[in-house]
C-alpha cells in the first residue's frame, strides 16, 4: 500500500488523485483509494488540513494531488455587502467554518443555519461543491495557489486554543 506523508510544492508528473471531502482532509490519519483505484494511507502532522491542489509523495516518489470532493454546501450571497457581513459575523458568533469567496460565503448545509441566513436577508442555495473553509485567526490563513512571500508554506501565527469549538452541523446541541 502507498504511504503518503510529504506535502510538496510542485510537481512534473501526477500519478494520481484523492479526491475527498473536507471532514476527511481534516484528518491526521486517514486510509482512503486514489483515483486509479489503488488504496492508500496518508499521515500528516496533527492539525494539518489537505486542501484542494495540495500534492503529496511517499518513499516511491510518486506525486498525488488532492482534490476537494463536491459536499452538500450552502452557497451564501446577499443584495449588498453590509448584509454579507452581518451573515458573516452571525456565522462567526456560531463558530461555523466558513469559505469565503468573491461576494459569497460558503458552509456546510444546515438546516437551523439557513433559517438565520434566509432570516438575515440572504439568499441561501444549495449546491454540491468542494469546501475550502478558512483556518481561523490563529490558524495562519491557508494561502492560495500562486501567493507570494513564504514559497507555498503554511505557518501558523499562533498555537490554536484546543478549547476552541468548532460548529459542525453534527454536533448535537
Amino acid at each position: 500500500m502507498l504511504t503518503l506523508h510529504t506535502k510538496i510544492d510542485h510537481a512534473d508528473t501526477i500519478a494520481a488523485q484523492l479526491v475527498l471531502p473536507y471532514e476527511l482532509r481534516e484528518k491526521c490519519r486517514l486510509r482512503a483509494t486514489l483515483s486509479t483505484g489503488e488504496e492508500v494511507a496518508v499521515f500528516t502532522v496533527r492539525g494539518t488540513v489537505l486542501r484542494d491542489g495540495d500534492l503529496l509523495t511517499g518513499e516511491d516518489k510518486r506525486v498525488v494531488q488532492v482534490v476537494a470532493a463536491p459536499e452538500p454546501t450552502y452557497k451564501v450571497s446577499c443584495a449588498d455587502a453590509h448584509t454579507l457581513l452581518r451573515c458573516a459575523f452571525h456565522l462567526g458568533n456560531r463558530h461555523t467554518q466558513a469559505q469565503v469567496g468573491d461576494g459569497f460565503l460558503r458552509i456546510r448545509a444546515d438546516a437551523v443555519l439557513k433559517e438565520m441566513l434566509a432570516g438575515l436577508g440572504a439568499r441561501v442555495e444549495e449546491e454540491a461543491a468542494g469546501f475550502e473553509p478558512e483556518s481561523g485567526a490563529y490558524g495562519g490563513g491557508h494561502g492560495h495557489h500562486g501567493d507570494h512571500g513564504d514559497g507555498g508554506g503554511h505557518h501558523a501565527l499562533a498555537p490554536i486554543p484546543l478549547r476552541q469549538r468548532i460548529h459542525r452541523p453534527s454536533d448535537v446541541a
